[in-house]
C-alpha cells in the first residue's frame, strides 16, 4: 500500500500521478504499485512539487509495518532505535515575561475572596 500527500503543488503533478494512483481526496493519492514504480513516482513527485510539500507513506516488513518520506516538510523524519519517529521543531517564538506569581483574579478564587 502507498500514500501520497501533496500540498500546494501544480495540478499537472496531481494528474501525473493519478495515472498509477487513485485521488481519494483532494492531494491524497493511494494504490498499490510495485516498490520500483513506487521509486520512480516519489522521484517525479520531488521533481516537480514545485514550491509545495508532498509525503510518502508505504507498507513494509519492519517493526512499524510501514515507512514514510518527506519533501520540503518542516517535520523530519528521525530514526529513533530503529523506529521511524516525526521530528517537529518548535517555531513558535518564547515569550518572556515580567510578571511572576499568581494573577489577581486567581488569588481571589483560590482564597474564595471578591
Amino acid at each position: 500500500m502507498t500514500v501520497i500527500v501533496l500540498t500546494q503543488c501544480p495540478a499537472g503533478l496531481r494528474g501525473f500521478l493519478t495515472r498509477w494512483l487513485l485521488e481519494i481526496s483532494p492531494g491524497v493519492f493511494i494504490g498499490g504499485p510495485s516498490a520500483r514504480i513506487r521509486a520512480v513516482l516519489w522521484e517525479e513527485v520531488k521533481q516537480y512539487a514545485g514550491i509545495g510539500r508532498a509525503l510518502l507513506a508505504y507498507s513494509t516488513n519492519n517493526e512499524q509495518g510501514f515507512a514514510f518520506e518527506t519533501h520540503d516538510h518542516k517535520w523530519q523524519p528521525v530514526d529513533h532505535e530503529g523506529i521511524t519517529l516525526i521530528h517537529r521543531p518548535n517555531d513558535a517564538p518564547q515569550r518572556q515575561s515580567n510578571r511572576r506569581g499568581w494573577s489577581t483574579a486567581s488569588k481571589r478564587r483560590r482564597f474564595g475572596t471578591r
